[in-house]
């Protein structure tokens, strides 16, 4: 039985979203009696999010779904600055080119989990750079500085981290709690918004806001946060072998999104059905208690659904039925991700090594060499032990194509052009 009357919090208790609530009880009362705003922030530090910002998405469209209405909000200003919370260094600054480019290539993927529009549950995409970067610094420090204790501020744990190895932290991402806090001001006063929803390494930050607002005569504020995921073993969620798990379908294929999440741990599964899915908790229940060889049908199914919400049921399932094929007929697919190499390239003949790392399953030379060395690498499902073999014409298959295999699960179809 969950302890919250609300559908909102019941789902997300339910679902394992919650980490911590400012005011469990006060919450609760506000979404079971009307329709409550809140958002959640994301910082455009690369042309696309990554299957680490999924949870906090999902929270977003589990709002939506229960009633209320969800702002995404985009960092156009705070952006400028970028967060110091448990980074080790300050980030590289953008320019404002750069800010701009990265949210108009972010925000296509918000409209696979989220319905934007003009009505009371519609969901709002708004950018902080609409008030942030027209404020006057004088009258900022007076109306909004002077609400900032920096004892209190020297005390969060995400600038203690950062002080304990001393860690220089520059005054500019000081400044950033008290932007974003500024942010929870601004979007009460223009949307009625209530409520704040991060990473719990957001905590702090979020807490700045709603005492920024209990000093600037806003409603009652509240922070809710997720927790910090890791898959068993201890790998960062949204990372993978290869590199970031992008959203966008221009930076990572629905393939290849599919596949991992197909090689979740199986561990993780009952976990990630709950958190990236949205099948009914019943039958997360029922496939849950499947084990042994079953598991594996399970993780298709985690697959599948996770990529069709962001990429469309047909991709999920082309993307599922070319990994059958691959996997389990030892077939050749068209869809599998692919590379070009010229025609002259091959003629000539190509290095191993060199190809590996063009078709992207190893950064380096050298990580190709250990790769063959470890008889990983496959040419046409020929295990290949020579590291200074070279690739030509003579390997392109009757399909027009030479297939490129790392280990049981990475392929790459190496196209002449």
């Amino acid at each position: 039985m969950s302890r919250f009357k609300s559908d909102f919090l019941r789902t997300l208790d339910e679902r394992g979203f919650i980490h911590q609530v400012s005011d469990e009880t006060g919450l609760d009362e506000l979404f079971s009696k009307e329709i409550v705003t809140g958002y959640i922030g994301f910082d455009p530090t690369a042309p696309s999010l990554h299957a680490g910002s999924l949870i906090q998405i999902m929270m977003l469209h589990w709002m939506q779904q229960t009633g209320h209405r969800p702002i995404s909000l985009m960092g156009g200003g705070t952006g400028m600055v970028g967060d110091p919370s448990f980074k080790d260094e300050a980030r590289q600054l953008m320019t404002i080119d750069t800010i701009e480019s990265n949210i108009a290539s972010i925000k296509r993927v918000f409209s696979n989990y989220l319905a934007y529009g003009e009505g009371p549950k519609d969901a709002l995409m708004i950018n902080n750079a609409d008030w942030l970067r027209s404020l006057n610094y004088l009258e900022f420090l007076r109306d909004v500085g002077r609400h900032f204790s920096v004892n209190r501020m020297l005390s969060f744990e995400s600038v203690k981290t950062r002080l304990d190895r001393e860690q220089s932290l520059s005054f500019l991402e000081f400044n950033y709690m008290i932007l974003q806090a500024y942010d929870f001001v601004e979007l009460a006063k223009r949307t009625g918004c209530r409520l704040q929803m991060g990473g719990s390494d957001q905590w702090g930050n979020i807490v700045n806001g709603i005492d920024l607002g209990h000093r600037m005569g806003t409603p009652q504020l509240f922070a809710l946060t997720s927790p910090l995921l890791t898959t068993s073993s201890g790998a960062k969620m949204g990372k993978s072998a290869t590199g970031a798990v992008w959203l966008n379908p221009d930076m990572l294929s629905a393939y290849d999104f599919w596949q991992y999440w197909r090689n979740t741990e199986d561990a993780d599964v009952p976990r990630f059905l709950k958190l990236y899915t949205t099948l009914p908790m019943d039958e997360i229940a029922k496939l849950s208690a499947l084990g042994g060889s079953e598991i594996n049908e399970v993780k298709k199914i985690l697959a599948t659904e996770i990529t069709a919400i962001l990429h469309g049921r047909a991709a999920a399932e082309e993307a599922a039925e070319t990994a059958r094929k691959t996997f389990e007929e030892g077939g050749l697919s068209d869809n599998l991700p692919s590379v070009e190499v010229s025609t002259a390239d091959l003629e000539a003949g190509i290095g191993l090594l060199s190809l590996i790392v063009r078709a992207g399953l190893a950064g380096s030379n050298g990580e190709a060499r250990r790769h063959v060395q470890g008889g990983a690498v496959r040419i046409n499902d020929q295990a290949v032990s020579d590291e200074r073999m070279t690739i030509g014409t003579g390997e392109i298959t009757g399909d027009g194509v030479i297939k490129l295999s790392l280990g049981k699960k990475k392929h790459i179809l190496v196209r002449p052009a």
